[in-house]
């Protein structure tokens, strides 16, 4: 089956497990063109205000599905019981007729790849539409669409530093990463990123920089609403 991962989403319905970044960002991009999508899968942290994934506000969150005009699928969680409430959320989802769930993974082995046995307990087909792609080809296409992201996680372990956070993805500065010897998709965990516009994006997102935070190796940029913007 695992053939399939790359084209399950043709014509069919289905969620997308979004982290806000660009790779869920571009696999639904790409799953848009072939089925019907019916909303955002989105992890919380326990407290319910932020991504799991990417520690987005809920105010980001929200904003993106608006100007994506899809809806919210969301459950907090604490990482013990991540998987169950995942489930829970599929299983919601497939009551709203979903048949797919669809991933921006690139890198997920053909044996043992945690999100098919999910969908397989959902009763769901896993499409994958990055799958197996050369990353700086991913992130090229990504660009080249249109897609407006910003670096809002950074790990400084890994060749990363404070000054990488709130970057712009473009060709130049992707050829630097790599320059650098950093994966341009950030695939070994050097970096994540928010997408505020694009070509699925009814509007851009207005953001501002919040303070700098570290924890461990890692530093991040939180993302506020400007809501000043055409006031």
């Amino acid at each position: 089956m695992q053939h399939e991962w790359k084209t399950n989403a043709e014509q069919h319905k289905f969620v997308v497990s979004f982290s806000g970044g660009k790779d869920s960002t571009l696999a639904l991009y790409k799953a848009m063109q072939v089925g019907e999508a019916l909303g955002l899968i989105i992890m919380l942290e326990d407290n319910g205000l932020r991504s799991r994934s990417h520690a987005m506000s809920r105010a980001i969150i929200q904003a993106q599905a608006d100007a994506l005009n899809l809806p919210v699928i969301s459950a907090s969680s604490s990482w013990n019981d991540y998987e169950a409430k995942f489930l829970d959320l599929l299983a919601q989802a497939k009551t709203q007729d979903a048949d797919v769930l669809v991933t921006g993974d690139l890198d997920m082995p053909e044996h043992g790849c945690w999100h098919e046995r999910v969908a397989q307990q959902a009763g769901l087909k896993l499409s994958m539409p990055l799958w197996q792609r050369p990353h700086r080809e991913v992130i090229d296409e990504f660009i080249q669409l249109g897609f407006k992201s910003v670096i809002v996680t950074v790990n400084l372990k890994l060749g990363m530093t404070a000054d990488d956070l709130g970057k712009i993805l473009t060709h130049e500065y992707i050829l630097q990463l790599e320059q650098r010897g950093i994966d341009p998709c950030g695939e070994g965990g050097e970096f994540h990123t928010t997408v505020i516009d694009g070509p699925i994006f009814k509007n851009a997102i207005p953001v501002r920089s919040g303070e700098i935070l570290y924890h461990g190796e890692y530093a991040f940029l939180p993302l506020e609403l400007n809501d000043s913007v055409g006031a």
